[in-house]
């Protein structure tokens, strides 16, 4: 699976609460997320956002409450990845229960700029800024969950697969 996409810088501890603030919680609806994704921290980026841009930012990302709603919002924003230094573990399972890619990579978090044109390679691990040339590596996801990306998640990965009767 690859993604190429612009970038939307972001700093560390980009906590839940900032992602999707409380008050707009009273929603799953992916779309109705999206258009209040990151607006308490940039409020003109769910109309700058376009389907495949990418997140990249710094230490902790996703910390605070454990509310799956935020990598809904992401995802439902058209972000194809997030590129972090590290994230927060439960966000880091929440995202990959609906699918959207995240990958820790200390040096591309540091060095990759907003606005930079980026391509992932999630079988091989590799992040090319395509705007610098730089490439940097991070841990490649394993085939099982790759195919758990390409379903759209947990739930429908496992519907996919669910043994004949």
């Amino acid at each position: 699976m690859k993604i190429r996409g612009s970038v939307h810088r972001f700093a560390d501890n980009v906590d839940t609460d900032v992602i999707i603030p409380a008050r707009h919680l009273n929603t799953s609806d992916p779309k109705e997320l999206a258009a209040h994704c990151m607006e308490d921290i940039d409020a003109e980026f769910s109309a700058k956002v376009r389907s495949g841009d990418i997140i990249v930012a710094g230490k902790n990302f996703g910390c605070g409450s454990s509310r799956e709603h935020a990598p809904i919002a992401i995802k439902g924003s058209g972000v194809s990845c997030v590129i972090a230094t590290t994230f927060a573990r439960i966000f880091y399972r929440n995202a990959l229960n609906i699918g959207l890619p995240i990958l820790e990579c200390a040096e591309a978090a540091e060095k990759i700029a907003s606005g930079d044109t980026v391509s992932v390679d999630l079988a091989a691990g590799t992040i090319r800024n395509e705007t610098t040339g730089d490439v940097f590596q991070a841990e490649a996801f394993p085939p099982f969950m790759r195919e758990l990306i390409e379903a759209g998640g947990l739930a429908a990965y496992m519907t996919r697969h669910q043994p004949s009767k």
